[in-house]
């Protein structure tokens, strides 16, 4: 039996949280990784970003106007009535975990895993309570999670916060947990068209604010899957004049 499946542990700061959603603990007490902790703080670690950053309206501003179609664009690969066990690699702002469960079967099951407990925390408080939807402290490149376990995994603007050496074990982490037969499903951003007038002033602004941002501009994500990798099907869409990607890969 996987790991997975045993009773989830709920942790003493959220278990009076009126049961929104399990939240299991990690075998072995996670710590944060040194990258999110000096890149990332402002966005994602400290609780001000929560607050600041856990509106609709400022995510899809972030997105220039592009974060429903994006959104709707990776929930039309689960299709309506999905079945079977999906997987959401980290945590977003948004109602991205919200929608992704209407569109599963009701004795489907969908798992989230982040590797900061505030942003499963707070993932908690946005769903409902009889939401269904399992959290677990995980860092998505040591999953700890049985092999072919899942249908599905989506990787929604994940890839472009990490590192090249944690986006390549993320990446084969996905590969490894997804069944045989399975999709995965990868939204991020995309080297733009040269005739893009946002490419230059937002490069820019990315190598300050999201330096690792940039390796996704400088080759397709390809690059980063393990080299023994060899999915049936690999289809890729841009938007916004190639600003964005999604990339859907069968097995």
């Amino acid at each position: 039996m996987s790991n997975l499946v045993s009773k989830p542990v709920l942790t003493p700061s959220i278990a009076d949280t009126d049961k929104k959603a399990t939240f299991d603990t990690a075998p072995n007490k996670l710590s944060i990784p040194a990258y999110l902790q000096k890149t990332y703080w402002w966005a994602y670690v400290h609780p001000r970003a929560v607050r600041i950053f856990e509106r609709e309206w400022l995510v899809n501003l972030i997105l220039f106007g592009n974060y429903a179609k994006l959104r709707n664009s990776a929930l039309d690969e689960i299709g309506r009535q999905a079945s079977g066990r999906t997987l959401q690699v980290a945590c977003v702002y948004g109602d991205l975990t919200a929608r992704l469960r209407e569109r599963h079967a009701d004795d489907a099951a969908l798992d989230v895993i982040d590797v900061l407990p505030i942003q499963l925390q707070n993932l908690q408080r946005k769903l409902a309570p009889d939401s269904s939807v399992s959290l677990f402290q995980r860092d998505s490149a040591a999953l700890g999670f049985s092999d072919g376990y899942y249908d599905r995994v989506l990787v929604f603007f994940l890839l472009h916060e990490q590192p090249e050496n944690v986006r390549r074990r993320t990446l084969a982490e996905a590969f490894r947990v997804v069944k045989p037969d399975g999709k995965i499903i990868i939204v991020d951003y995309h080297r733009p068209g040269r005739w893009n007038p946002l490419r230059r002033p937002l490069q820019t602004l990315l190598r300050r604010l999201e330096p690792f941002a940039d390796d996704l501009w400088q080759h397709d994500l390809e690059f980063y899957f393990p080299p023994d990798i060899k999915p049936t099907s690999l289809r890729k869409q841009t938007f916004f004049g190639g600003l964005y990607q999604k990339i859907v890969l069968t097995f």
